[in-house]
């Protein structure tokens, strides 16, 4: 796409949808012993030079980062994902509000969740090609849940955040056996035609219009490949 010329709601749109299908959620460092830095040249070398992906920190990081750049007012929120019907860690997730003619809220790092900016007011369902989503009170003031075809996805707050207040819970998720992200490799991006394509271990993931397919990889070259096909990575080393 072109670089837009003012910061608009057209715009916004469509550079949030072409990040969700350029940029991958990926946690390949954290298996690959590289220590993941929330410095914004750092993040910049990794998404733009080295044209890799990351995860919430990285790739929202990125895009607020992109935004400004182009005039957006842009809002870092913190967010905690929902697990076991009640919200994890503090800073657990990054999230965006965009204020335009009226305030958005913005995520191209959550992995399977909205493609488009939805309105940042409660209490409506707003229609995406992912699902129905809303947004509601939490029982925590000042606080609001997202939720997505009846599921709640994560709590987030509306306190402005600084980058570097998500620095504790990034070395969380890099080393902690307790958190996710340490237990498997995953590597993910929306497809043009509104699927998604995942590798997710050695298996990859194969979905659209609600159609599902996965296989084995069996083979480390046939892993690099996949990975260079779909994501645009190359790798000298699989991640362990």
């Amino acid at each position: 796409m072109t670089t837009p010329k003012s910061p608009t709601l057209e715009a916004l749109r469509d550079l949030h949808l072409a990040h969700l299908r350029t940029l991958p959620f990926e946690n390949l460092d954290i298996h690959l012993g590289v220590e993941i830095s929330l410095r914004p040249d750092a993040i910049f070398d990794k998404l733009v030079t080295r044209r890799r992906g990351g995860f919430c920190y990285e790739l929202n990081g990125g895009f607020a980062s992109l935004l400004r750049s182009l005039g957006f007012p842009v809002t870092l929120l913190e967010a905690r994902v929902f697990s076991d019907k009640r919200p994890f860690l503090p800073f657990d997730h990054l999230c965006l509000r965009v204020d335009l003619d009226e305030p958005w809220l913005c995520d191209v790092g959550f992995g399977e969740s909205f493609t488009l900016p939805l309105r940042l007011q409660t209490g409506i369902d707003q229609d995406d090609s992912r699902g129905r989503f809303r947004l509601d009170p939490s029982p925590e003031e000042e606080w609001l849940d997202l939720i997505g075809d009846g599921r709640t996805q994560y709590r987030f707050s509306l306190t402005p955040r600084l980058l570097e207040d998500f620095g504790p819970c990034c070395h969380y998720h890099q080393t902690s056996p307790e958190s996710h992200f340490t237990h498997s490799t995953v590597c993910s991006r929306l497809t043009a035609a509104g699927g998604r394509v995942t590798i997710r271990g050695r298996t990859l993931i194969e979905t659209l219009a609600g159609e599902r397919r996965e296989r084995e990889v069996a083979s480390d070259d046939d892993l690099r490949n996949l990975y260079r096909q779909h994501f645009g990575i190359e790798l000298p080393q699989l991640p362990a």
